[in-house]
């Protein structure tokens, strides 16, 4: 069973692209995967001035972070878009670590307030995380207009698009988990 970890990247007051990490979540487990829901918000990370691997004393919750992303099979990135770019809690994350980031399956959610889905950030988080080698996933999941599709606890207004959509996502996410397994033995 995969283990797929999801990075709710947001540490705005207000946030709504936690609906969308909570959604994903929520598909994760009922299609019989492991989920494991990692929220930046929650971490309250520093801003960082050095990789972990240079550090030479990091905090415990860095250290955890880095084996939570590890013991991942894959990584979900639900990212928002501000203005026109990722926020900068994404970008510190991302900077944070290395190998752990390598040939890592990864896919992206990128949730906007407007009507584009927040394809800027997409865009932005697809270039870093190919300089890094990350084997980001060909299908995103574009979120629009985010507070009309999902609720506070991350309930599709349209649950049957909304879980052809998801699954559509999850489904090219799991591929790349398998080719990577396969390539591993």
């Amino acid at each position: 069973m995969p283990r797929i970890a999801i990075l709710s990247t947001s540490v705005r007051t207000g946030r709504a692209s936690h609906r969308v990490a909570l959604h994903l979540e929520r598909s994760i487990r009922e299609a019989g995967h492991e989920a494991d829901l990692i929220d930046l918000d929650e971490l309250a990370f520093p801003l960082f001035s050095e990789r972990l691997k240079f550090q030479e004393d990091p905090a415990p919750a860095t250290v955890a972070f880095a084996e939570r992303v590890r013991q991942a099979d894959a990584v979900v990135f639900v990212t928002p878009e501000y203005n026109g770019s990722i926020p900068a809690s994404v970008k510190n994350v991302v900077d944070l670590l290395v190998d752990e980031w390598r040939r890592k399956p990864v896919g992206i959610a990128a949730v906007s307030s407007g009507a584009f889905g927040g394809t800027q950030a997409l865009m932005v988080l697809l270039t870093t995380l190919w300089k890094i080698k990350a084997w980001v996933s060909n299908t995103p999941l574009n979120v629009p207009k985010v507070k009309d599709q999902f609720n506070e606890e991350g309930v599709p207004a349209d649950p049957d698009a909304w879980a052809k959509r998801t699954k559509g996502f999850l489904d090219d996410l799991l591929w790349c988990v398998e080719a990577v397994r396969r390539m591993a033995s």
